[in-house]
């Protein structure tokens, strides 16, 4: 009975929006729930092992929302704890996170006044056990979940440092927020910058604040950087809301169109804005999603802001959570959302859950109100193309296989205290190479593994390229010899970054990366030449 009162649940939504001609598709997806009830309950009664029930309806609807979009996703009991931190930046625990390396969960963030912090907890502390309970093999997902928890309540851990010590913490719940702006100031001359992470609960509140702060103390700001690289979206109001900071009351900033007409809005600017003349220039990446989106692209169309970096992601998508019963919910796809020249951003094409580029001349064109020509069908596109500041070759090699992570939590312990983040420098090259060395760090190449693949598919036809193959070996080795010598401002200031966040928190890691941040180095040349921002903007 629990099953076919969850199934009927799930697919009430989908009777009650159904459309003209009903008798044929209530019929259909009659039959269809009483053919899946039935395989259900056949499954759990007659396979040969023993099944847990929640489990096999948990992989039923993972297979059922596969086929629709990326975003619509079935959320059990046990993971809307999770859902929901991500949505208000909330929750009770310990103010750290963790990632698996090796068999353990290791710290790799804490959080400034945290309760982890407090208790003694470091970056690169391995978890080895949790209320007496080993946590050896766990996922991070499975860690966090237990350290979750009532605030009040206490958790026993034991942890191994960075040096091999390993000791016992008794660390007491907090209700911890997540900052959403962990830094603000000025970047260069007279240029205020905000770095907004995620659209969770109260984040336009806390660009008001910033924008103000700055306004205050700097009378004559030339214009503010908002940063939302790297940021994945979130709550849709507050990103009208932020939006509202730089436009009339009234304008448009977004509309979302689905397949229930009821359910179509219009969401407009609801106050009085802060600033409706200051330039800004947005930040925006490959990362940059949702939320971020809808703020990009209506001070794009309303030609109220320069955005600056790499095409945005591309997910244009209104996600509603219903409740399915028995404390689980789905997070569906409810409807498009569109800015207000009325593209669409969302892209059209996915790969492996990605999506994928599609060329300009397939995407429809729009005009903002200065009649500058956009696109849709795929993220938003930048007035100023820059490229990517991403790391490659031995950089993203020492990044991936921890070797900074490590060497940033060596040095903490070494030194108690280091030099304000603005005055801290990071220039020891040698202590890093001989780190990097006692490592015995290796990494394999794209050419190599293509190399790699050539000799076996060389031995198994049985031809014999050996000397050739060689050869091209001893090029490659000789190339990667000097890659680690010829990075060295790259890699010296990704230690610095990484040493910083150990005393400074987010906010110190943020403001270590503008010291050397290309793109935030172009969006101040942008403000600072008025005419040539101006011209972006009239097109």
């Amino acid at each position: 009975m629990r099953i076919q009162h969850l199934l009927l649940l799930l697919l009430l939504p989908v009777l009650a929006a159904a459309q003209p001609s009903p008798k044929g598709r209530y019929f259909d997806i009659s039959k269809n729930l009483e053919i899946f009830s039935n395989a259900f309950r056949e499954i759990n009664t007659g396979y040969v092992d023993d099944l847990s029930p929640d489990q096999v309806m948990n992989r039923a609807l993972d297979a059922m929302l596969e086929g629709l979009d990326p975003f619509t996703n079935y959320i059990s009991e046990t993971d809307v704890e999770s859902y929901r931190i991500q949505g208000d930046g909330k929750y009770s625990g310990l103010g750290a996170n963790g990632e698996k390396i090796g068999d353990w969960v290791v710290i790799n963030e804490i959080y400034e006044n945290s309760p982890a912090l407090k208790a003694g907890i470091k970056v690169g502390d391995a978890i080895l056990s949790i209320d007496g309970q080993s946590a050896a093999g766990k996922s991070a997902e499975q860690v966090f979940e237990f350290l979750r928890g009532f605030p009040g309540t206490k958790v026993d851990l034991r942890v191994r440092h960075a040096n091999g010590k390993e000791m016992d913490v008794r660390v007491e719940r907090e209700a911890v927020e997540v900052p959403n702006v962990p830094y603000t100031g000025l970047v260069g001359d007279k240029v205020g910058y905000i770095n907004l992470t995620t659209f969770s609960e109260d984040a336009s509140a806390n660009i008001s604040k910033a924008l103000s702060g700055l306004k205050s103390k700097y009378p004559d700001l030339k214009g503010v950087v908002l940063d939302l690289r790297d940021n994945g979206g979130g709550l849709l109001n507050e990103a009208v809301s932020i939006v509202n900071l730089f436009v009339p009351r009234g304008e448009l900033v977004v509309s979302t169109k689905g397949k229930v007409p009821e359910w179509d809005l219009l969401l407009r600017a609801q106050h009085t804005p802060l600033d409706e003349k200051i330039p800004v220039v947005v930040l925006v990446n490959d990362h940059s999603a949702s939320a971020s989106e809808v703020v990009s692209g209506a001070l794009q169309d309303l030609d109220r802001g320069v955005i600056m970096g790499q095409r945005s992601y591309g997910k244009g998508l209104v996600q509603n959570t219903k409740e399915i019963g028995y404390n689980a919910r789905i997070k569906l796809t409810t409807a498009k959302y569109y800015s207000p020249s009325g593209r669409c951003i969302q892209s059209t094409r996915y790969k492996d859950g990605k999506p994928v580029n599609i060329p300009d001349n397939e995407r429809g064109r729009f005009k903002t109100r200065n009649g500058r020509t956009v696109l849709d069908g795929g993220g938003i596109t930048p007035d100023v193309m820059l490229p990517a500041d991403t790391a490659t070759g031995v950089v993203k090699a020492l990044l991936d296989q921890k070797v900074i992570f490590d060497y940033a939590n060596q040095f903490a312990l070494k030194h108690e205290k280091i030099d304000s983040f603005e005055a801290f420098t990071f220039s020891d090259w040698a202590d890093f190479s001989r780190f990097v060395e006692n490592r015995k760090f290796s990494y394999e190449t794209p050419t190599e593994k293509k190399l790699n693949e050539l000799r076996k598919t060389a031995a198994a036809t049985g031809l014999n390229f050996e000397a050739e193959l060689n050869a091209i070996a001893q090029k490659i080795n000789a190339e990667k010899n000097g890659e680690l010598e010829r990075n060295k401002v790259r890699l010296l200031r990704e230690v610095e970054q990484e040493i910083v966040s150990r005393y400074y928190f987010k906010p110190g890691r943020v403001r270590s990366k503008l010291k050397n941040d290309p793109e935030v180095q172009e969006a101040v040349k942008l403000i600072n030449d008025p005419a040539r921002y101006m011209g972006i903007l009239k097109g």
